[in-house]
């Protein structure tokens, strides 16, 4: 054996985790996790039970028979329910596009050196922190067909405003429950995408004006693109906010005139609260769950089909 191979260093062994080293970060996650599976899962596959039975709590305390498929096709005849699945995605789908192109050119206005910006800023944030409920009676009465603020201005301006006023005609009540909804969550929508374009590298914007191009391709072209992703999360997460509206519809309207502004959220309210048939409420429940995850699912696949993640 010569010198050299005995003075060579022994190849070192790979240290193996130990088991505790190598699962301790999912055991840290994991009672999160079983709780948060434990409060989206069990309420699900409860309403999913109940569906299948006929169970009214003013008639009996526990289900009284297995009725199968009968609870959802109650559902889906009913007029009120197909007004309220229809109200809901009008309200979701256009609320959602509105406050997005209006958060976007506030976003803009934000980025431009203009005085008391500072305070804009500081401002804008404070319609989101109002509980919706309030937002809805603080609407209520400026849209009093007597001395609301909202009527008064829109009939100096010679708009027409309905004798009953605008939350009592099925023509306008549910524009005037979605400018409620714009007014509080416009904001949200600005301060996220005002966050996002300031991360908008300052060197991309700089090559842009070299090459002499306008704001608006440099809005289309660069930073949309930029900010897709987050622009994309926010407008879904807005999206699933809105087909769940409750709050505001019930201390404007009511539902009402009619069916005009009834929303899938009030319908749930009204047959669980008001009627307790638990049977029929879960069946709307599970219902409105597969609308929502396929509409989610459709955007998503839509939205990210050429990103890499």
């Amino acid at each position: 054996m010569s010198v050299q191979t005995v003075l060579a260093p022994q190849a070192e062994k790979p240290v193996r985790p130990s088991f505790v080293r190598r699962y301790l970060p999912y055991l840290l996650i994991a009672p999160s996790v079983i709780m948060l599976l434990s409060l989206i899962a069990y309420p699900l596959l409860f309403a999913l039970r109940s569906s299948l039975y006929f169970w009214n709590l003013q008639i009996a305390p526990q289900p009284l028979t297995f009725v199968g498929l009968a609870n959802y096709v109650q559902a889906l005849n009913a007029f009120d329910f197909r007004d309220a699945l229809v109200n809901t995605l009008v309200l979701s789908v256009t609320g959602t596009a509105i406050e997005f192109a209006f958060g976007l050119a506030i976003a803009l206005l934000l980025l431009k050196a203009l005085p008391g910006m500072n305070v804009v800023r500081a401002l804008l944030i404070l319609p989101t922190t109002i509980a919706p409920i309030v937002v809805g009676f603080l609407f209520r009465y400026l849209y009093d067909p007597g001395g609301g603020l909202i009527t008064w201005l829109l009939r100096v301006f010679g708009a027409p405003v309905p004798p009953m006023g605008l939350l009592g005609s099925p023509t306008t009540a549910l524009a005037a429950v979605l400018f409620a909804d714009v007014w509080q969550w416009t904001p949200f929508f600005a301060i996220v995408l005002y966050a996002s374009l300031l991360s908008v590298p300052d060197e991309i914007i700089e090559a842009a004006r070299l090459d002499r191009a306008s704001p608006l391709t440099m809005l289309i072209r660069i930073k949309l693109p930029l900010i897709r992703r987050t622009a994309v999360i926010i407008a879904m997460l807005r999206f699933m906010q809105l087909f769940n509206t409750f709050d505001t519809v019930l201390v404007l309207t009511r539902g009402g005139p009619g069916t005009s502004t009834r929303t899938l959220g009030y319908s749930l309210y009204e047959q669980g609260l008001i009627n307790f048939n638990i049977g029929l409420v879960s069946a709307m429940t599970w219902i409105t769950v597969l609308i929502v995850n396929i509409i989610v699912a459709l955007y998503v696949s839509f939205a990210f089909r050429n990103e890499e993640w």
